[in-house]
């Protein structure tokens, strides 16, 4: 529904900095629901400002033509980099608790008034997770990914997106932070083994393998990381962990058993992928 485009912002005595644009697709332009959309985006993401969410930094009009200036992540996204090849379970790990980190950041945010705007990112999945040359990982797209209303003006999501749904989520009830701990129990188990858990043939199957609350085989995971993706993707929200937090304390303790990584490892996975491509 969106692309992103490389730019560079000027400003005075030759500043110069590298920014991604984001704008409707040509077709989409002009759709007023999607236009609101995309402006929402950007007033709610300016809002925000963790490590692991990526930035919005302002919003435009350029010959009728709505964009959102973002910060631009020097790396790629999860999906892409871990194509054809394996990320180690403690990377894996440090991948899921810093988007943990940011989870538990955003599901807190509060409005001017201290009073808490009940956020839900709605779309983790690895295509959505960008990684640095630097080792950052950063959470993204906050806006039209998430409106599956709007999403059906272009026929629907692609069929990987299914897999990340949680069932409150296919089915329409009102979502909380708990819906953003079931992605990233998919989301983990996926890079971790190679497989997301509730694949089917086709989407139908997969949807009702979650609906059915379909309990994965993990057995090929350590049983500390086993044991707490299960609990991210128990089919009732109120069976999850109480919060992003409390996972990221989960996801800390079971990466106590595996040999010791940081940012800069990761940063290492990256370049390594960039130089074989």
């Amino acid at each position: 529904m969106a692309e992103v485009f490389l730019a560079v912002a000027h400003g005075a005595s030759g500043f110069e900095r590298k920014v991604a644009l984001k704008t409707l697709v040509p077709e989409l332009q002009g759709e007023p629901a999607l236009e609101r959309a995309l402006v929402h985006e950007a007033r709610l993401a300016g809002r925000l400002a963790h490590r692991n969410l990526v930035a919005v930094l302002g919003l435009g009009v350029d010959d009728g033509v709505t964009y959102v200036v973002m910060e631009w992540i020097d790396g790629g996204d999860l999906d892409t980099l871990a194509r054809g090849r394996r990320l180690p379970l403690p990377l894996v790990l440090l991948v899921a608790e810093e988007l943990a980190l940011g989870l538990a950041y955003l599901h807190r945010v509060t409005d001017d008034r201290g009073l808490p705007l009940g956020l839900v990112h709605r779309d983790v999945s690895p295509s959505n997770v960008l990684v640095s040359r630097a080792g950052e990982v950063k959470l993204a797209d906050f806006g039209i990914a998430k409106a599956t209303a709007l999403a059906d003006l272009t026929g629907g999501t692609r069929k990987g997106k299914y897999a990340y749904m949680s069932p409150e989520q296919l089915a329409g009830e009102p979502l909380t932070g708990a819906s953003d701990q079931f992605a990233l129990g998919v989301t983990l188990v996926e890079l971790a083994t190679g497989a997301r858990p509730f694949d089917g043939e086709t989407p139908l199957a997969t949807m009702e393998n979650v609906r059915r609350g379909l309990r994965p085989e993990l057995s090929t995971l350590p049983a500390g990381v086993a044991a707490l993706a299960l609990r991210a993707l128990s089919a009732a929200p109120a069976d999850r962990f109480a919060s992003s937090e409390e996972l990221r304390l989960a996801i800390a303790a079971a990466r106590r058993d595996q040999p010791p990584v940081a940012l800069p490892d990761l940063a290492a996975w990256v370049a390594d992928d960039q130089r074989s491509s």
